[in-house]
């Protein structure tokens, strides 16, 4: 008798134990889905335009917005209209939030580095900005640019999304090497198919 006593006494205790633990939880910072090593290809008649990966993608949903956050890094490569891999953009975040109006806004944060691979050309920032309906990208930061041409650093920048085209809005100590050589001949690495040429 003294054991079934225990017994029921140990369940109930448990029992209070796990709702306490339950009510602690919030339901607003939970996601309410969680992808883990997400690949996706966005492509149109036939031809790729954009592929991207994160490890991890949580979705989490609001009254007003819902949003996909990517803790673990976010990577993005988009390609030309020749199928060419151009431009890879990689942070160490990302959100995309979709608000109740229709808006859509995608942010990348912490060591983002963008290359436009065609152009040779490396920029580093904090933080990004994507205006997927004007097709641009930008911030209000410090950017670190480089290209075969130089070096340029500012605050603020601007670009296309394919980063063809960056404008460094308040540029400062910055220089430019330009070394022109008529019998140079490059081969771009990441798009070439074929045999590498021996020296």
């Amino acid at each position: 008798m003294i054991a079934t006593a225990l017994a029921v006494a140990f369940v109930v205790y448990s029992c209070k134990s796990d709702l306490g633990e339950a009510a602690v939880l919030k339901i607003d910072e939970t996601p309410v889905q969680s992808v883990r090593n997400m690949f996706i290809v966005q492509s149109e008649n036939g031809k790729i335009q954009m592929r991207a990966s994160a490890d991890l993608m949580q979705k989490y949903e609001r009254d007003t917005l819902s949003y996909e956050f990517f803790p673990e890094g976010f990577s993005v490569y988009g390609y030309t209209d020749d199928g060419l891999l151009e431009t890879e953009i990689v942070a160490d975040n990302a959100k995309h939030t979709k608000y109740e109006d229709g808006r859509e806004t995608w942010e990348a944060f912490g060591n983002v580095v963008v290359k436009n691979l065609i152009k040779e050309e490396v920029m580093e920032t904090d933080t990004l900005y994507w205006d997927q309906k004007n097709e641009k990208i930008y911030t209000h930061c410090y950017v670190k640019m480089y290209s075969p041409d130089g070096f340029m650093q500012g605050y603020g920048m601007e670009s296309d999304q394919r980063a063809r085209n960056s404008i460094i809005f308040n540029p400062f100590n910055s220089y430019g090497i330009v070394v022109q050589d008529s019998t140079a001949v490059k081969i771009d690495s990441v798009n070439f198919i074929g045999p590498l040429l021996k020296n």
